[in-house]
Order: C-alpha cells, then sequence, then structure tokens
C-alpha cells in the first residue's frame, strides 16, 4: 500500500476510485518516477523470496479540512523500496475534520486498525444501534481497541467524521471489495 498525503487539486469534497492490474502495473514510480510500480514489485519479490502480483489499488483524493488515515497490518518497511508499504491487509480511512483536536495521524491508524480488524461492509451512522443488522457498519461497531464502547462513541470526541473507508486483503478478489 502507499499512502501519499500530497495534494495540488483544489476539491470540495473527497473522490476515490479504483485501478485494475494492467494500470496499477504501470504507473511510474520512484522519487525522480523513472521507474513503474511493476519494477518496484520485481525488487520486492527479489528481496522477500515470495511472489507476489498487483491486482487492485484505491485512490483517494481529499481537500483541506479532510484527512486520510492509513494502517497495514504486518508492515515490512525497506528504504528501497521507496515508501512502499507491504502488508497481509491494509485500510484507507477519509475524515472530514471539524476541530484539529486529535493528533490525525495517530487517529488515523487507530481507524485504519478497526477497518482491518473489524472488517466493516459500510460507514453507518452515529444514529445507528450496535448489534443486530448495524454490526457491519463502522460506527456502530464495538470499537476494537477498547469493546465498551462503539467506534461512533470513540470517534466523535475527537473532531473527526468519518466519512468513507478502503480495505484491502492479500489475495480477496478484486470486484467483491469493489463492490462495497
Amino acid at each position: 500500500m502507499l499512502h501519499c498525503q500530497s495534494l495540488k487539486d483544489q476539491l470540495s469534497t473527497y473522490s476515490k476510485g479504483f485501478l485494475n492490474s494492467s494500470e496499477l502495473s504501470e504507473l511510474p514510480f520512484g522519487p525522480e518516477r523513472k521507474g513503474s510500480l511493476k519494477d518496484q514489485l520485481a525488487l520486492a519479490i527479489g528481496k522477500l523470496g515470495e511472489n507476489m502480483t498487483l491486482k487492485r489499488a484505491a485512490w483517494v483524493k481529499v481537500p483541506n479540512g479532510f484527512y486520510v488515515g492509513s494502517y497495514v497490518h504486518g508492515t515490512m518497511h525497506s528504504p528501497s523500496l521507496h515508501n512502499l508499504v507491504l502488508g497481509k491487509y491494509g485500510a484507507l480511512v477519509i475524515c472530514e475534520i471539524s476541530e484539529w483536536k486529535a493528533n490525525l495521524e495517530e487517529l488515523g491508524r487507530r481507524l485504519g486498525q478497526h477497518v482491518v480488524g473489524m472488517a466493516p461492509l459500510s460507514v453507518g451512522s452515529l444514529d445507528d444501534e450496535p448489534g443486530g443488522e448495524t454490526e457491519t457498519k463502522m460506527l456502530s461497531q464495538p470499537y476494537l481497541l477498547d469493546p465498551s464502547i462503539t467506534l461512533g462513541q470513540y470517534v466523535q470526541p475527537q473532531g473527526v467524521s468519518v466519512v468513507d473507508f478502503v480495505r484491502f486483503e492479500c489475495g480477496e478478489e478484486g470486484e467483491a471489495a469493489e463492490a462495497e
């Protein structure tokens, strides 16, 4: 999972899209954008000794007042991989910020960790009651790091609203995941 916080466009809201394997393989990559992601994958395969393929990716653009948190489970960091983070699970969480109260990097990591661990299917709303049909709605799920409260109860005093997320798992089929 590659996560980049730079933004040049002036947006009024966030946007999200997906790339398939062939689009992803040809993306320019590296500090000077001279190589391709396919080349970086070959380097990672050589370093890890494990075969990997590029199946899909998500991109997210956010305007000022939004933040994209990220989490990768089972990460492997390598300076030679130019900011690429590898892991079995990964998540991006798009938040709208009402107040700059929280340490956004830590909050984004915790929200991503919740998405990876609890595998919600939708965001839901703060008005959803926990349990029953809402158990797949992120905001009404028990918070992964403190099950005595819901994720919505954890997020509300932080000054952010969760508006969307993307979850990846190695080996999952892209079509099923994108349907969410």
